[in-house]
Formats: structure tokens, sequence, C-alpha cells
């Protein structure tokens, strides 16, 4: 089940009250990449990945944690039954499939990563999945950036980037473009598109 745009948009809001922040327009980017990339793709449900895109990182309400956000996030969005956006709060953070890869402070208690590691280890990653993946490196608070510039400020601040996460990275944009016929950045409208308020 899930959301619709306008409740998701109020629980981005309602998350905004908690945990007041950037992620709010990284997550209005996000939804915007990936409503234009599934309508240019043609088989794709616009509305669902707009949403999925919107409230991938929704664990960041209850405050400034890394690891922790992907548990937050996926938690909340079960207990409102929204399991695929759960989901995709569980899938986005692991291109891979792998927790090893993830980039940040592993600050959640055992339980939660015992959690987080089970609940991954039975999920089957979808288009949405993907597409979400690459949204969320597309995706900055203040608009639609460059996947590499992005991932090297990644790098830059945390010291490392996994290869295998940023080969995926561009094998994402790659089938993604590929499924389009198009630049995926002309798509996103790098240059024009800017997040507005909440």
């Amino acid at each position: 089940m899930l959301p619709t745009r306008e409740e998701a948009l109020k629980l981005i809001r309602d998350g905004l009250l908690f945990n007041p922040g950037p992620w709010g327009k990284h997550c209005l980017t996000a939804a915007h990449c990936a409503e234009k990339i599934a309508s240019a793709c043609g088989d794709m449900d616009v509305e669902k990945a707009y949403i999925l895109g919107l409230l991938h990182d929704i664990g960041r309400k209850f405050g400034v944690r890394h690891l922790g956000h992907v548990y937050d996030g996926y938690v909340y969005m079960k207990s409102l039954g929204y399991d695929e956006v759960a989901k995709i709060c569980l899938t986005h953070s692991f291109n891979n499939h792998t927790i090893d890869e993830y980039i940040g402070k592993f600050d959640v208690t055992d339980e939660e990563l015992t959690i987080i590691k089970t609940e991954l280890a039975k999920t089957i990653y979808d288009e949405y999945d993907r597409l979400i993946q690459l949204c969320d490196c597309l995706a900055g608070a203040e608009g639609v950036l460059d996947i590499e510039n992005r991932m090297n400020d990644v790098k830059k601040r945390y010291g490392f980037y996994p290869q295998d996460k940023w080969n995926s990275n561009m094998n994402l944009k790659r089938y993604f473009e590929g499924k389009m016929n198009k630049d995926i950045y002309l798509i996103c409208e790098k240059d024009t598109f800017a997040p507005g308020d909440l």
C-alpha cells in the first residue's frame, strides 16, 4: 500500500517539524528525478516513483542518525501499513544488497542491525528500488547533482567511497539512460530544477 502524493508530502512536512534540515529538499529533488525518469521510461508508475522518492529518507524524522535512519524509516512506514515505502527506506542505501558498503556511522543497536540484515536478505530488488538508489545519488538539497561530483563529495567527507557502490551507481545511470534513450541530466532538468518550499 502507498500513501497518496498529498499524504506523502504531509509526512515529510511533519518529519521536518521534528527534525528540520536540508533532508526535506533532498527528498523533493529525489522525488522530482524519480517522477521524470519513470515518465520517460514509459512502463513505470509515475505517481508511485514520486512517492517512493519523496519518502525514502523519512526515517530522518526521528533525528540525526546515519544507518539508524534506514531502520527508523523502515519501522515507521511498516507501522503505517506502507510496505512498499518501508522497502525503499531499507533498500535505498544498499545498492549491492549488503550493509558492508554503507557510508557513515553504524549508529544502531544490535537488535536494529539484526532487523536490517534479516529484512534486507529477504528483499528482492525491483526497478523501483534501483530507481530510488539512482535518484538518491542525483539529489541534492539545492537541486539535481552530477553523480560523479556527488560521489566525490561523499568520498571527501567520509574519506572513502566503496568502488562497488560507485560502479553500481554508474551502471544504474547507464541502465536508465538506455531505457529512456535520453540523457539523465536533461530528463531530470539538472540545469533548471530547484526544489521549492515544503
